[in-house]
């Protein structure tokens, strides 16, 4: 009996390490260890079982480590069942105690953190020590003895890069060494000469700094390939004919940005193709072809990268989310809303229509985990159009540039109070020098600006920073008007200096946590510093200002 038991659980350690080997083959060990069959509560893991099963998280040592360690749990259960272990029924005991505590139901919030941060191996089981022949090592306990690695699975560890691309980046760097010793050897005696110099450095950083972003650059191609096996899978699982259709992947965006999609492009598709299509009885009951259509494509427009999941499927019914919403205290009963207003609700946290839980998606991990990835980490937007009965499109609409929140950016320079401050490039549109009667006050105390017949809220940086600005008369004063997703807005400051690139770096304190002001971080400009202030918080405390004074005026 201990021979064959061991024989067995051999034979699944071997295929275990032949996923290792390979990187193939783990749905297929993930059944061998009946972790398929096993009804489980925790969203998380049916989440990080799937992804693994379908490709989308790569067999990294740490997950191999887990499934060895799981196969010595059983080696232990089942010596334990044969009454081959001292006091087989108290471990037995043990094991029931440990799996009824373990089981715990999980909260929607909860549920949804599995999206929010990088998928990790289930929980290396304990391995215990087992009567086995001393002939035999026990390849449990080689892995076991595996370095451990910290990188999340998504991430991209490497990067093809062109040797031409190479070469010009040791071209750009062997010209900023002979630049710099042209200045080094000149100093000072020809000021024409130093100049000169100074141009021309700033020029080759400028060029090296293209040259870098550029090779950071991945093409979507590598997130998408994955997404035909996925695809695939679930429609095998829950028996629906689909036409999976890719268009755009080679399109190349920054590295960061490529690793953060994949997760919320996967939660997407599994939507679509689980609640978006209908089934073959109902695809043929609303007159549509049997097998249903799912599209995953990119492309760029200017600066804004667009990726678009889309399904030909049942739809988004706006009566149906108004009603959850105003049940879940996400809508007023008596409130008035347009169609593009409705469907954003189902992007709120802990927010579903499903009408039943299944193992491919609707497990309680709502739409909101893809907003915190895209809205949250990647600065982007989500729109949602749909018309029901003919299917539902998820556009995700992404900035190229690198994130403000650190790094080399375009700012402007600007002072308020005797004071300097940053404001980014990304967000400006234009500097505007308003008159006097472009500038109206409103009842609730807000001020509006008249920019060439477009009206901008104004807001006075001074007045939000409780500062006192050195000039009065606003036709002296220059706004600078930004722009924050849909929303636009003319910050009025005293004088603009200058445009530059800066250094961008946050506080190593949470300055955030303590003071409740738009501030992003400093921002290093060679001979000072200045603090770069946050203009979507910024909007975002004068609306709430805003709010609380028309609260007291009702009051």
């Amino acid at each position: 009996m201990q021979d064959s038991i061991i024989q067995c659980i051999e034979e699944i350690e071997k295929q275990i390490l032949d996923v290792e080997a390979s990187g193939q083959g783990a749905g297929e060990a993930v059944d061998a260890l009946g972790l398929s069959c096993m009804k489980l509560p925790s969203v998380g893991v049916i989440a990080i079982l799937d992804m693994l099963k379908d490709g989308i998280t790569p067999p990294d040592k740490d997950i191999i480590s887990a499934m060895l360690g799981i196969c010595e749990a059983q080696k232990k259960f089942f010596f334990a069942l044969a009454g081959l272990l001292e006091n087989s029924a108290d471990a037995l005991a043990g094991i029931d105690k440990t799996a009824s505590s373990a089981f715990v139901e999980e909260t929607e919030e909860a549920a949804a953190k599995v999206f929010e941060e990088p998928p990790e191996a289930v929980a290396e089981a304990e391995k215990p020590e087992t009567a086995k022949p001393a002939d035999k090592p026990d390849k449990a306990e080689q892995g076991k003895a595996r370095p451990e690695s910290k990188a999340p699975s998504s991430a991209i560890s490497s990067i093809r890069v062109p040797t031409d691309s190479l070469d010009r980046v040791i071209e750009l760097v062997g010209k900023l060494m002979v630049t710099y010793a042209v200045i080094a050897q000149g100093g000072t005696a020809n000021i024409a000469q130093a100049a000169s110099s100074l141009r021309e450095l700033d020029n080759v950083i400028g060029k090296l700094q293209q040259e870098v972003n550029s090779i950071r650059l991945v093409p979507l191609k590598q997130i998408f390939m994955p997404m035909h096996r996925l695809v695939k899978s679930l429609s095998q699982k829950i028996g629906k004919k689909i036409d999976f259709q890719v268009s755009g992947d080679d399109l190349a965006l920054d590295k960061t940005i490529v690793e953060s999609l994949n997760e919320p492009l996967v939660h997407l598709l599994r939507n679509a193709v689980d609640h978006g299509l209908e089934d073959s009885e109902g695809r043929a009951a609303a007159g549509k072809p049997e097998t249903g259509t799912v599209s995953l494509s990119a492309w760029r427009t200017g600066d804004i990268a667009y990726i678009q999941v889309g399904d030909d499927g049942r739809g988004l019914d706006p009566e149906k989310i108004l009603s959850k919403a105003i049940e879940k205290g996400l809508a007023e009963a008596d409130g008035e809303y347009e169609t593009e207003e409705i469907l954003q609700f189902v992007l709120q946290s802990g927010f579903s229509t499903a009408e039943k839980i299944t193992d491919v998606s609707g497990r309680g991990v709502g739409m909101d985990a893809v907003v915190n990835a895209i809205k949250v980490t990647l600065d982007g937007d989500v729109r949602i159009e749909s018309e029901v009965g003919r299917g539902a499109t998820f556009t995700i609409e992404l900035p190229l540039d690198r994130s403000a929140n650190e790094g080399i950016v375009d700012a402007l320079i600007c002072r308020v109070g005797g004071d300097t401050f940053i404001v980014p490039g990304r967000d400006v549109v234009e500097i505007y020098m308003p008159r006097m009667n472009d500038v109206v006050e409103l009842p609730d105390g807000r001020e509006t600006v008249d920019v060439r017949g477009e009206v901008h809220t104004l807001l006075r940086l001074a007045d939000l920073l409780d500062l006192t600005p050195e000039v009065e008369d606003i036709e002296m004063a220059q706004a600078i008007v930004v722009r924050v997703g849909d929303y636009k807005g003319a910050i009025l400051v005293d004088e603009v200096l200058r445009q530059q690139q800066v250094v961008i770096t946050g506080f190593t304190v949470p300055v955030e946590q303590i003071f409740d002001i738009p501030i992003l971080g400093y921002g290093m400009m060679g001979e000072s510093d200045a603090l770069v202030i946050d203009t979507e918080e910024m909007i975002r405390h004068f609306q709430e200002r805003i709010a609380e004074m028309a609260r007291s005026a009702l009051t």
